[in-house]
């Protein structure tokens, strides 16, 4: 997409477009790294591990912690944007739809290039989404506002978050793989990548991926997990 100048209606029903593709090629990206099977990315191997102990989908599981979650942004004084809603309720309805869709691989032939795809995948999602500007989304945002009334840098407080949520999920039965490697080293690179390809003219810059080895500034922190 270019940069070109318009109306402020052309601007927000790209940006709408931006968003909602965005959050249903994540949840689509979701998808196809569980059926890939070489590992899921921190909050996906925690809900994967609900799942296998509570009978739901993983998507169920997406969409109910991810509105459990956002409950935690009333004490730390969060604000929920469009964004942050529609991304509760759409990444685990696409992410069930893409697994009911796409069957399971056992050649590992197979299962490496997809695995691939959908980190890359990821990354262009996250470009889409974030770039639009309605918002973060709950994990995201449970991370700057803990930073926020914490003092603690961004950096040290993500760490925490996912290395905690990484470790239930794996007692749960999560996959924890090179997939998990993978996703950890690529997808600051790939986001930060996609945010410019897809800045919205007239917007302030969108913000940067936080990982555990970035810097500390919570406008960098707004991602879609």
């Amino acid at each position: 997409m270019t940069r070109e100048s318009g109306s402020p209606r052309g601007v927000l029903a790209r940006r709408l477009v931006q968003l909602y593709t965005g959050l249903v090629l994540y949840g689509v990206s979701m998808g196809l790294m569980l059926r890939a099977d070489l590992g899921l990315e921190p909050w996906s191997v925690l809900n994967q591990g609900i799942s296998r102990h509570t009978g739901l989908s993983i998507g169920t599981v997406t969409v109910v912690s991810g509105a459990l979650i956002l409950l935690l942004w009333i004490p730390l004084r969060q604000r929920p944007g469009l964004g942050t809603v529609s991304n509760v309720v759409i990444l685990g309805v696409v992410m069930d739809l893409t697994l009911a869709r796409v069957p399971e691989l056992s050649s590992l032939g197979a299962r490496i290039p997809l695995l691939a795809f959908a980190v890359v995948l990821n990354g262009a999602a996250t470009g889409l989404y974030i770039a639009a500007r309605f918002g973060p989304g709950p994990r995201d945002g449970l991370m700057t506002g803990l930073h926020l009334r914490t003092g603690r840098p961004v950096r040290l407080v993500r760490t925490c978050i996912e290395v905690t949520v990484l470790a239930a999920g794996f007692l749960l039965g999560g996959s924890i793989g090179v997939g998990t490697v993978l996703y950890a080293l690529a997808i600051g690179p790939l986001a930060q990548f996609f945010l410019r390809r897809f800045a919205v003219s007239g917007l302030t810059p969108a913000p940067s991926r936080v990982v555990a080895r970035s810097g500390t500034s919570p406008e960098r922190a707004i991602l879609p997990e």
